[in-house]
């Protein structure tokens, strides 16, 4: 039986906006929902008695929000809208709006976060910001804003660096979006709407319909267009916009045949179930790709300028007629040739079928299922439950560093001892690059009754650094990140991700912890060197919603930092007995002033001449062998 989720589909625009994104999240919601997964649509709203039930829903939030969700979607409204709309300016995301999405997303355990154009600043951006469900990002038509968003472009890649998929809905788009924003983007077409056709008198004119939800100069393009067609058969232009009619000077015979409907009043299935033929002129700066596929599935002939995403929609031409994008001569001629040619018109209006939501549901349900089941599965058998429930509870630092390591001067009978002191029963050595201070500690543990685990964190070439745990040898630095993984786990050891959002340290992107998701047995969640706490926010929402056990430790260069971080567990021995323990373990945190062990770290090694340091080591070697 497929798994039901629990997910929020987040939409951009209000819910009052008709536009064809948030069709397509009520149309797909709705088929998710009567499949039995709970569903909550979030979007903008310029209701105030949507947005103050939308706050409610959120302080609400949990599993019996989600239990109202079931059978069909349960909208949650969030305050208006932060995307720019006509004439007003520069947006801005209110701060009402990012306080109910923290309050819905904190509380509320979602699978699926699943945000549409999430370019900041937006809902869906300020969603993936506070998610702690796997994210999914859809991309519909966003030329103008790929665009817009250079700028900033910084800023938004550490936003959609949080997506653990990508779609888009035509292949011209992913192309774009590879380009400026390089990722995997999976192609889902959207669905078309079923439109009856109007019945309509013998003898009318042809009828010629436009939409505004294109750029203004498209419109103009058209207009120009019109006085030079050259059409025995007599036609009308009919436009759809909010913006009123045009500017366009027109001579009075062509002005006769256009009539302009105020888009609030005429949905867009109604333009298009009474028109013959449709055009899409955008110049490239907003094309809506989705308006042509509606018009050429609800049988309407299209006309479109030649742009890489029209011609998708269109077979390359096989499905409608192009025209060079601003040549308002070959529109003429390609508008005069389908009026005049009734078979021609017929052919094209039966060109393209219209594709069911159920179809468009099916593609996104497989996708939740693929990165679902990249979620770390508990292999934990019932009678290693039982062992490790006998064993007494230990603290384990997991991050640590000794005088093997070329950042730090803190000899392993030193480190050893004050593990001792600090009341840890396991450690983890994990010098850099290095494991002869790990069997060094090893050698002399039974000494001073710490258990020492043999690691190492190894610098890849070019993807950050991760920890081996319970390793058997060195691994040398400067591989890829699958090459290092792969060899510790040909060592029969443990894949452990050291500070993975710390954008102070070495660390690899999202992007490189999806490609090894699968193959990381264990993320720390807490690391007290992180100086910028978000850093470990972010590590604790990547583990937890791919369920991958969370550790600490100190990553303590001196011996005053030790224990500050650690992971109260079962006492386990060997490494499926550690992974079993730790999955059922407690993180232990104490404050730490971050400065002054930085200071420390910089004293013993940089600060201090070769000579002194070696005196320094002698003196801590005295003063371990009289504690011993």
């Amino acid at each position: 039986m497929p798994e039901r989720f629990a997910i929020a589909q987040v939409a951009p625009y209000p819910l009052e906006q008709a536009h064809e994104v948030n069709d397509t999240v009520r149309e797909v919601s709705a088929e998710l929902a009567r499949r039995g997964h709970s569903v909550l649509i979030v979007a903008p709203s310029s209701s105030p008695a949507l947005v103050r039930e939308g706050r409610k829903l959120a302080r609400e939030s949990g599993e019996a929000l989600l239990a109202r969700a079931e059978g069909a979607p349960l909208v949650v409204a969030v305050g208006e809208s932060a995307l720019p709309q006509a004439g007003r300016g520069r947006a801005t995301l209110p701060m009402d709006v990012t306080r109910t999405l923290a309050d819905l997303f904190e509380h509320t355990p979602l699978d699926i976060c699943h945000v549409h154009e999430p370019f900041a600043p937006s809902v869906p951006a300020a969603a993936l910001r506070v998610s702690r469900a796997l994210n999914v990002g859809s991309f519909h038509a966003p030329q103008e804003r790929v665009v817009a968003t250079q700028v900033a472009r910084k800023v938004v890649e550490t936003v959609l660096g949080r997506l653990d998929a990508r779609t888009t809905s035509y292949a011209a788009t992913a192309t774009l979006l590879e380009r400026h924003f390089p990722a995997r983007y999976d192609v889902i077409s959207p669905g078309s709407p079923l439109v009856p056709r109007a019945l309509r008198p013998a003898g009318e004119p042809v009828r010629i319909v436009f939409t505004e939800d294109e750029e203004r100069p498209a419109l103009r393009l058209l207009l120009r267009a019109l006085r030079g067609i050259d059409a025995a058969t007599p036609w009308e232009l009919v436009v759809r916009t909010a913006l009123g009619p045009s500017s366009t000077p027109l001579r009075a015979d062509v002005r006769e045949r256009v009539r302009y409907v105020d888009a609030a009043d005429t949905p867009l299935e109604e333009l298009l179930s009474g028109g013959d033929v449709f055009v899409a002129a955008s110049a490239g700066a907003e094309p809506r790709p989705v308006l042509l596929a509606r018009a050429a599935a609800a049988g309407v002939a299209p006309v479109a300028s030649r742009l890489p995403v029209y011609e998708e929609v269109l077979g390359d031409g096989e499905r409608g007629l192009l025209f060079d994008a601003r040549d308002a001569d070959v529109l003429a001629a390609q508008l005069s040739r389908v009026i005049d040619d009734p078979a021609l018109r017929k052919r094209l209006s039966g060109a393209t079928q219209p594709r069911p939501w159920s179809a468009m549901a099916d593609e996104v349900e497989a996708l939740y299922e693929r990165i679902a089941a990249r979620r770390k599965q508990d292999s934990t058998t019932p009678e290693m439950r039982k062992r490790l429930a006998r064993r007494p509870l230990i603290d384990v630092d997991l991050h640590m560093h000794t005088d093997h390591s070329h950042d730090c001067a803190t000899p392993v009978e030193v480190l050893l001892a004050t593990a001792r002191e600090r009341g840890l029963g396991a450690i983890a050595i994990t010098d850099h690059n290095e494991v002869s201070g790990a069997f060094e500690a090893q050698a002399k543990a039974a000494e001073y009754g710490v258990k020492v685990i043999i690691a190492e964190e190894v610098k890849t070439a070019s993807q950050g650094e991760v920890i081996g745990l319970f390793l058997t040898e060195k691994i040398p630095r400067g591989m890829t990140m699958q090459e290092t993984v792969s060899e510790i786990k040909r060592q029969g050891g443990l894949v452990y991700v050291p500070h993975p959002f710390d954008r102070m340290h070495a660390v690899p992107d999202y992007e490189h912890l999806l490609d090894i998701v699968e193959q990381i047995d264990l993320m720390e969640i807490f690391n007290p060197r992180v100086a910028i706490g978000a850093f470990n926010e972010e590590a604790a929402r990547f583990a937890a919603k791919y369920r991958i056990p969370a550790g600490a430790g100190s990553d303590a260069h001196v011996a005053q930092g030790l224990g500050t971080a650690r992971v109260r567990m079962r006492d386990f021995d060997g490494p499926q007995e550690f992974l079993a323990s730790v999955q059922e373990a407690e993180i232990i945190t104490t404050p730490t002033n971050y400065v002054y062990v930085q200071a420390l770290k910089f004293l013993q090694t940089k600060a201090t001449p070769p000579g002194a340091r070696k005196a320094v080591r002698e003196r801590r070697l005295k003063r371990a062998a009289r504690k011993g």
